[in-house]
């Protein structure tokens, strides 16, 4: 910092007396025109901003009579403030101009009590004062940004403690009217998942690559058919490989597209690991029908949406667990990825469902678990309505390679495909093969 000429440590001295009235014509008067101000509480206005009125102005001219003084220690009481001024909610423009007005009161001050041929002084101090407002203009805003970022973060991983809650059913219903999510009635509660690349869809054994198979369009080798919309889903895509950014900026497409599909702001999980996003739509009776296409354009990939509504709050934890259910199960059987609903897979949802029967009905497959491209053959084969040429084509083989890998499997599990009781025997058994144990 240049020297302080003696005239203008001389003028700042004239000020030093006048620290408390500045306090006062500032914290009462001066910052009275500043909009939104008059709202503020008058404690605030008398003990806490009069205070930072007046370390700052006794800081100031400190500084022009002791030049050494300052550092980063001066700026302690403006950050403490500022952060306090955040959590408060304040807003940052009536912060930073409350400190801009503050410096230009402080300025009409020195130019009351300057005499004449203090001109010089005058732009000494002035220069003084405008590298001063900088520093603290700076200090203020980022330490007001920084906290209302970190109490933004804590807002919104409170909120989706308390949505995970409320879809787990870990949430106590007397808690459930309280919460901010506008959920005091009917819902609609959806279950969102990639769509699988594979032809083994949900769980399922990748093999050649064409349409059709139980799960979904392409070919490769497997995947989850009923993945998460997020950065850490395994399920081909824009999602592989994508950064942190790339994500974020996918799921913030994603929840706008929910957002605005529906008229509202909807409560959802989109980020978690490899299960299917979760949302609660309050109020909503019917969604549109161009759901999943919407939401797949968002998402830049294919996605399936299961829908299940709820009577209340109270009943959103059975309709996640139905949603989630509908989904793995819409994928197994070999619906196009799109919309779906429990009336969409009902006979399908009742096969799946585990149990002692279930699991050994399950085991019924185990014979040809070594053999992927057997149940990749099983899968496709009853996805296409046992049609053999379409199988064959989705698959890329020859309908007699088709007729051979049946028959194989007949022969090792006795399940005969040929009549209708083998059929819903074998969709049973693919079904709970991917029913998670527990």
């Amino acid at each position: 910092m240049p020297e302080i000429s003696e005239a203008a440590r001389a003028l700042a001295l004239r000020c030093e007396a006048r620290v408390n009235e500045l306090a006062r014509r500032m914290s009462r008067d001066s910052f009275a025109r500043l909009p939104g101000y008059d709202r503020l509480p008058d404690e605030m206005k008398d003990v806490e901003i009069a205070a930072t009125v007046r370390h700052g102005v006794r800081l100031f001219l400190r500084r022009a009579l002791t030049p050494e003084v300052g550092g980063r220690g001066s700026m302690r009481l403006f950050r403490e403030r500022a952060a306090q001024r955040a959590e408060e909610g304040m807003p940052l423009h009536l912060l930073l101009r409350s400190h801009a007005l503050g410096m230009y009161v402080l300025w009409q001050a020195l130019r009351e009590v300057a005499l004449p041929g203090d001109e010089a002084a005058l732009v000494e101090l002035a220069d003084l004062l405008l590298e001063a407002q900088q520093g603290i203009v700076g200090a203020v805003a980022e330490t007001y940004l920084d906290e209302r970022s970190a109490l933004e973060t804590e807002r919104r991983a409170q909120r989706r403690s308390l949505l995970r809650g409320l879809l787990d059913g870990t949430l106590s219903p007397a808690r459930l009217a309280a919460e901010p999510f506008g959920i005091d009635g009917p819902c609609l509660v959806l279950a969102v998942g990639v769509d699988g690349g594979g032809v083994g869809g949900v769980g399922g054994v990748g093999g050649v690559g064409g349409v059709g198979g139980v799960g979904g369009v392409g070919g490769g080798s497997g995947g989850s058919g009923a993945g998460l919309v997020g950065a850490s889903a395994s399920a081909p895509g824009p999602a592989s490989g994508e950064g942190d950014v790339a994500a974020r900026r996918r799921l913030r497409r994603v929840q706008t597209a929910l957002d605005h599909c529906f008229g509202v702001e909807v409560p959802a999980l989109l980020d978690l690991g490899t299960e299917p996003g979760r949302a609660i739509v309050p109020g909503a009776a019917e969604p549109p029908e161009d759901l999943a296409r919407r939401l797949s354009r968002a998402a830049g990939t294919t996605l399936r949406v299961a829908v299940v509504p709820a009577e209340g709050p109270g009943d959103v934890p059975e309709a996640a667990r139905t949603a989630g259910e509908v989904l793995r199960v819409a994928a197994g059987c070999g619906l196009p990825p799109g919309m779906h609903r429990l009336d969409d897979v009902l006979l399908e949802y009742h096969l799946s469902r585990p149990g002692e029967s279930g699991r050994r009905i399950a085991a019924l497959l185990d014979p040809v678990a070594d053999r992927p491209e057997l149940l990749d053959t099983l899968r496709v084969h009853l996805a296409h309505g046992q049609d053999r040429r379409a199988t064959a084509t989705a698959l890329g083989l020859h309908p007699n390679t088709v007729d051979n890998r049946l028959a194989r499997i007949a022969e090792r599990t006795g399940i005969d495909l040929a009549t209708p009781r083998g059929t819903s025997t074998a969709l049973a058994a693919l079904l709970l093969r991917e029913v998670p144990e527990g």
